[in-house]
């Protein structure tokens, strides 16, 4: 009697183990090897640049499109604009969210524009890249502008072509 069910119980707990197994490992979630996190975060972004604008200082960078592993990024949420004045340390602007994941033309460059900012004054600015799971990117290249006027756009009553010069002579 005690041989049958000790092997009861070995079928029973094997049947539970193969239907655990059939069952629960599929749905784990794991659907490729794991990613070391410095291979998570995206692209150092490269093409931040500032101009003297109306109003302030406008930036201007390009959109990441992969993580530093290589594999395309799908996931961006956000961007970090980091300014500093002067030469003082850096320091959180504005976050300023990516909401084109669901469309189907995405965003390939970005911009904004500072209006906190005074004339004459230095400014260095630097942008970090965010997913939606947390990862951030190393800060960009970094730019500096001293905020002066713009300059302004050229006036269609006032503006004088250049006066054009002579022809060569001694052509053959």
């Amino acid at each position: 009697m005690m041989r049958m069910k000790s092997g009861v119980i070995a079928a029973i707990t094997i049947v539970s183990i193969t239907i655990f197994a059939a069952t629960g490992l599929p749905g784990c979630g794991v659907k490729s090897a794991p990613v070391p996190p410095e291979y998570a975060r995206p692209e150092r972004i490269l093409s931040l640049h500032a101009i003297p604008a109306i109003g302030g200082i406008k930036l201007t960078w390009q959109r990441p499109t992969r993580y530093n592993g290589g594999h395309t990024m799908r996931d961006l949420s956000g961007f970090v604009l980091m300014r500093a004045e002067g030469d003082g340390p850096m320091t959180a602007l504005v976050n300023i969210p990516v909401t084109d994941q669901e469309r189907f033309q995405l965003e390939d460059v970005f911009s904004y524009l500072d209006a906190e900012t005074k004339m004459g004054a230095r400014y260095r600015y630097t942008i970090i890249a965010q997913t939606s799971d947390g990862y951030h990117s190393e800060p960009s290249n970094e730019v500096e502008l001293t905020r002066v006027k713009p300059p302004l756009a050229p006036n269609p009553d006032t503006y004088q072509l250049p006066s054009p010069a002579p022809l060569p002579t001694d052509t053959p």
